[in-house]
């Protein structure tokens, strides 16, 4: 039962981090984007 709830904790963490990078590399994007000089 312990190893069952360890497993989710860490499955949790890792999604977690997951989508946070994923947020963070699409808010760059649309940064970087915004900021472009337009010719």
């Amino acid at each position: 039962m312990k190893k069952l709830i360890a497993l989710a904790a860490v499955a949790g963490v890792v999604l977690f981090f997951v989508r946070r990078q994923r947020s963070a590399k699409a808010e760059a994007d649309l940064w970087r984007e915004a900021t472009a000089p337009t010719d």
